[in-house]
């Protein structure tokens, strides 16, 4: 049997109802569509919620976990190691930890020494300095709670800067121009980054002789190695490494503040080990941006408190001998540039010299423009910016109690008063 057909024409088919019309897709109504359109853009945030609560479900669940597998302070240690803080451990979150255990640290990437420019210009600097005042150290005395004269013997012997005087290239000092992304007038970065973690701990105090620098400490060493011939560019402890500031800046140079902590190791085989610790070097430099003319450079050892700096030393050669502390303080000890770098030869448009410095001639003279700085910061600020760097808890201020009264006075805050032994921004009091 055939099977049926429509016959309807379609003029009969109009009279169909709408609900029976077969429908193509999309078809409806604006106000159809609209809320569909509104279902679907409520539903995103809504997913999105959703996706948020699960993560930060599934992320408290292991860190219930993992206090439960790692203690309170296993997990602080974990912590401190996963940098994302995603309870994993990525290779490059582990390598603090894999260092500390192969005692195997893989190569840095320094930057290439700076290659020396036999026709650029030369920086003159002095060494200065004004030996220990023993009698600012409680245990300065022979026998006094068992020192020995031996103990001593490097300190005593110091008296004078190991190179007085010396020269350098004016591009060696490229290494206190700031990376590309720190070009602003304030703004500050690692010269020389702190190596020390929560895991790396604490360098040994058993050595005599610093390792050899690399890189931007080259010229550190070098500078400090005028003081004494056993410069540590890197401290046994915190805080470590180099600081710098832009404090002024124009359209040719810039004026750097910078702020260094190292130490020296006075003794030598056979005496046993004394660490002698400046509370910090600190000081500034004046150079072109590209680092072809340097003007002013001065680095030292702070003098404005009435200790600057601190002194330990071992009774035995291994790491677990008993060790001594002192404080005390150094009038002086300085670097200074006798004036700005100068070329040793002059040339004309065409290259040909026309004047040239040797030890046979009078030394070329030279007259230098005035330095005008187009955006500047004082003295005292590129510091305090250096010191939020080396220490996050400056981001507090510290005041005196008086300033400190009149402040909350003024703010309508509570007062909270710290006591403190000593300094927490340098090894001093």
């Amino acid at each position: 049997m055939a099977a049926d057909v429509d016959k309807r024409t379609p003029e009969n088919q109009s009279n169909i109802s709408p609900q029976k019309k077969h429908r193509s897709p999309g078809y409806g109504s604006w106000i159809s569509r609209g809320i569909w359109t509104l279902l679907l853009v409520g539903a995103v945030p809504l997913l999105g919620f959703g996706i948020k609560y699960y993560q930060d479900a599934l992320l408290l669940k292991r860190h219930e976990e993992s206090v439960r597998t790692l203690g309170a302070e296993g997990l602080f240690l974990f912590s401190s190691l996963d940098t994302d803080h995603d309870l994993f451990l990525s290779p490059e979150e582990f390598k603090p930890i894999a260092e500390k255990l192969t005692g195997i640290t893989p190569p840095v990437d320094f930057e290439e020494d700076v290659i020396h420019d036999p026709n650029g210009e030369t920086l003159t600097l002095e060494a200065k300095m004004q030996p220990l005042l023993l009698d600012s150290m409680t245990k300065s005395k022979d026998g006094f709670l068992g020192v020995s004269h031996s103990s001593l013997s490097g300190l005593r012997s110091w008296k004078s800067p190991a190179v007085p005087s010396s020269s350098f290239s004016a591009g060696q000092f490229r290494v206190f121009l700031p990376p590309k992304n720190k070009g602003e007038v304030g703004d500050t970065w690692w010269v020389i980054p702190s190596e020390l973690n929560i895991f790396t701990g604490y360098l040994p105090n058993n050595r005599y002789h610093p390792p050899a620098p690399k890189g931007k400490e080259v010229l550190i060493h070098s500078l400090l190695s005028m003081f004494h011939p056993r410069p540590f560019i890197k401290t046994r402890f915190a805080p470590q490494g180099a600081v710098a500031c832009i404090r002024a800046s124009n359209d040719f140079y810039y004026d750097i503040a910078f702020r260094i902590h190292a130490e020296f190791q006075l003794n030598d085989v056979p005496d046993f080990p004394f660490w002698f610790t400046p509370g910090q070097f600190t000081g500034n430099i004046v150079l072109s941006k590209d680092a072809s003319h340097v003007r002013h450079f001065h680095l030292y050892v702070p003098g404005d408190r009435s200790l600057n700096v601190d002194m330990e030393w071992l009774y035995g050669a291994s790491e677990s001998s008993n060790m001594e502390v002192d404080i005390g303080y150094l009038p002086q000890l300085e670097l200074q540039s006798t004036g700005p770098s100068t070329p040793s030869i002059i040339v004309d448009e065409k290259g040909n010299i026309i004047d040239s410095r040797d030890g046979s001639r009078e030394p070329i003279q030279f007259v230098f423009e005035e330095i005008l700085w187009t955006l500047e910061i004082g003295q005292q600020e590129a510091a305090r910016r250096m010191e939020v760097t080396l220490y996050p808890f400056k981001k507090v201020s510290y005041l005196p109690f008086s300033e400190a009264f009149e402040r909350a006075e003024a703010e309508q805050k509570l007062v909270h008063s710290i006591l403190l032994w000593g300094a927490l921004d340098d090894q001093s009091c």
